[in-house]
C-alpha cells in the first residue's frame, strides 16, 4: 500500500503530499501521523526553511475520512489537532498548494497555513453544517481573520463553497495558477522566501501571527525582545555585510 503521506526535500523546501487520491485525500490517523512527522522534520532541520502541503491528484483534500471515523478512528493528534497541523502549525512558514476541492478539514488544513496558492479549478468550503456538524478544526476560528467577517459568516452558515477566483479577490488566496500548476506556483513562492534570512523570516511570521491578540499599548514592548534577538544575530551582520559587498548573503540561521 502506498505511503499515505509523501515527503520531498529540495532547496530548503519541504513538500508534504497527502497521498490518498482514491478517497480524495481524506484524512485518517495515518495521514495525521505522517504530516506531524514531516512537520517535526521541518522544525528541527536548520537546512529546511519553508513547508508546502498539497494533495495527490486533482483534489487537495475532502476532509476527514468518514468511513474511518465510523470505525472509531480519529484523524487528529493530541495537541496538534486534525491532520497533525490544525491546532499547532509550525514555527516556519507553511504554504498550501490547492488543486480541486479543499473541503471541511481540507479547507481547515489550508487555513492553518500562512499562504495559499491555488489553481483556478480550486474550490474551498466548510460544509459541516449541511451534515449537522461544526468546523471545529480551526475553520470557524481562522476564517474571519482571512476573509471579511460577513463573508466568513455566510460560508460557515450556508456550507456553500467559494471559488479560487473569489478567494483571490477577497484576499484568501495569495496566488492563482493554471490547473495543475498550484504546486509549481507554491514552490516558486517558497523559493522567494528561502532567499531571505531564516531567523528574520521566522520572527516576522511570529510577530504577524501573535500580534493580532496583543493589546495596542503593549505591542511594541512585546515585539522588542523578538526583534533584538534578530538584530544581535550573525545573520543580521551577514546581511548588512553582503549588501555592502554587493554579493548574495550566506545565511547560517544563527
Amino acid at each position: 500500500m502506498p505511503d499515505p503521506v509523501q515527503v520531498e526535500e529540495a532547496g530548503g523546501i519541504l513538500t508534504i503530499t497527502i497521498n490518498r487520491p482514491e478517497v480524495r485525500n481524506a484524512i485518517n490517523l495515518a495521514v495525521a501521523q505522517g504530516v506531524a512527522a514531516a512537520l517535526d522534520r521541518l522544525e528541527t532541520r536548520t537546512d529546511l526553511m519553508v513547508g508546502i502541503i498539497t494533495g495527490a491528484g486533482d483534489t487537495f483534500s475532502a476532509g476527514m475520512d468518514l468511513k474511518a471515523f465510523v470505525r472509531g478512528e480519529r484523524p487528529g493528534l493530541p495537541g496538534r489537532g486534525l491532520a497533525g497541523i490544525c491546532e499547532a502549525p509550525p514555527r516556519k512558514p507553511m504554504i498550501a498548494a490547492v488543486e480541486g476541492w479543499a473541503l471541511a478539514g481540507g479547507f481547515e488544513i489550508a487555513l492553518a497555513c500562512d499562504l495559499i496558492v491555488a489553481s483556478t479549478s480550486a474550490r474551498f468550503g466548510l460544509p459541516e453544517v449541511k451534515r449537522g456538524l461544526v468546523a471545529a478544526a480551526g475553520g470557524l476560528l481562522r476564517l474571519p481573520r482571512r476573509l471579511p467577517p460577513h463573508v466568513a459568516m455566510e460560508l460557515a452558515l450556508t456550507g456553500d463553497p467559494i471559488s479560487a477566483e473569489d478567494g483571490y479577490r477577497l484576499g484568501l488566496v495569495n496566488r492563482l495558477t493554471e490547473p495543475g500548476q498550484a504546486l509549481a506556483g507554491a514552490r516558486e513562492l517558497a523559493g522567494r522566501i528561502t532567499t531571505n534570512g531564516p531567523l528574520a523570516v521566522a520572527v516576522s511570521k511570529r510577530i504577524l501571527t501573535e500580534s493580532v491578540d496583543w493589546p495596542t499599548g503593549e505591542a511594541f514592548g512585546r515585539q522588542a525582545p523578538l526583534v533584538a534577538a534578530v538584530l544581535d544575530s550573525a545573520d543580521a551582520r551577514e546581511g548588512a555585510t553582503a549588501f555592502a559587498e554587493k554579493r548574495a548573503p550566506v545565511w547560517t540561521g544563527r
